[in-house]
């Protein structure tokens, strides 16, 4: 008997190895939570088109947009672990989301097996050219003066550009007002008009008016410049030690997917994305590549985001019911 169930394992162990190695053993889903031709959906088709290549197999863009990224997150969250359905998802979904929502369907530190970090949109801080802020510094005089004086603009309440200019305005210790919009483009134009003193927004969105001269820049909000404006400070340059801010993408897959496909996963989109040709398509995108060694270490960035995020969450008050 004690053959019978040795052989049994064996065998069922045998069988899943080989369900592994055979990875894909048909088409891949790759979810996406927002809506098609935004940068997260763009990314998404770059990497299906590069992994189709690699595996054999059609990797399919199912977008899902609803709840700020968290839709998709959640049916892929629900859905078969074995690989055949991933995810790309972006910062919100994973550590702004879950402090906004009274309810979401999925637990963004368990419900997944993170594959690897992609890319990074980072942020700019910018005002009108006629507004008479210079610089970071006279900002932060000005509003420690005249505090509630200077207004900024964000694409909505506890979105990453809300959160930004919290993060902003708690560790320079001054007080602004904020005032939500429903999207950048609305938000863009009134601080080029002089509606509102400043924004904190995606440089993709923000450097065709940059480059026209529309808007000025003051600083960007990760650790080190952005190629993309690499004469513009970081805030970090600027005395507010250690601010990091700005948009993920990562690829994830539903918890209990097997260890050997999430690191073959890991494996092969790291080699995707050395390669010259993806590399130009993303910065085409205003995307700056960003990777991680191995999904450990994109497990563990997730939850300093998360915490990072939860805490501007707090302080910013923002809710969504």
């Amino acid at each position: 008997m004690k053959k019978i169930i040795l052989l049994l394992c064996f065998f069922a162990a045998s069988m899943h190895a080989q369900g592994q190695a055979n990875y894909p053993e048909k088409n891949v889903t790759i979810i996406v939570g927002f809506p098609p031709g935004t940068a997260t959906d763009t990314v998404a088709r770059i990497l299906a088109e590069r992994f189709a290549i690699k595996f054999g197999k059609s990797f399919i863009i199912d977008n899902k947009p609803g709840q700020g990224g968290s839709l998709g997150a959640g049916a892929a969250a629900a859905s078969t672990p074995d690989g055949h359905t991933l995810l790309l998802s972006a910062t919100a979904p994973f550590a702004t989301n879950p402090h906004l929502y009274s309810k979401l369907s999925y637990d963004s530190r368990k419900s997944f097996a993170p594959i690897g970090l992609v890319s990074w949109l980072p942020y700019v801080m910018v005002t009108n050219p006629k507004s008479g802020i210079n610089n970071i510094p006279e900002l932060i005089e000005k509003a420690k003066a005249e505090p509630d004086k200077y207004t900024y603009a964000s694409i909505g309440n506890g979105a990453t550009s809300h959160l930004m200019m919290s993060m902003f305005t708690s560790q320079a210790g001054i007080k602004m007002i904020h005032v939500p919009y429903k999207g950048s483009s609305q938000s863009q134009t009134d601080v080029m008009g002089g509606q509102v003193d400043v924004t904190f927004d995606t440089v993709l969105t923000l450097i065709p008016h940059i480059k026209a001269g529309k808007l000025k820049p003051l600083a960007t909000g990760g650790l080190t410049r952005t190629t993309f404006l690499p004469d513009v400070p970081t805030l970090d340059e600027l005395g507010l030690k250690g601010f990091n801010g700005g948009a993920w993408l990562g690829l994830f897959a539903p918890a209990g997917t097997p260890k050997a496909i999430v690191d073959r996963l890991n494996k092969e989109l790291n080699a995707t994305l050395q390669e010259p040709e993806v590399v130009k398509r993303m910065l085409g995108l205003g995307s700056e590549i960003l990777t991680s060694k191995n999904p450990a270490e994109f497990e563990e960035f997730i939850q300093n985001e998360y915490v990072k995020w939860g805490q501007r969450v707090k302080e910013s008050g923002a809710k969504i019911e």
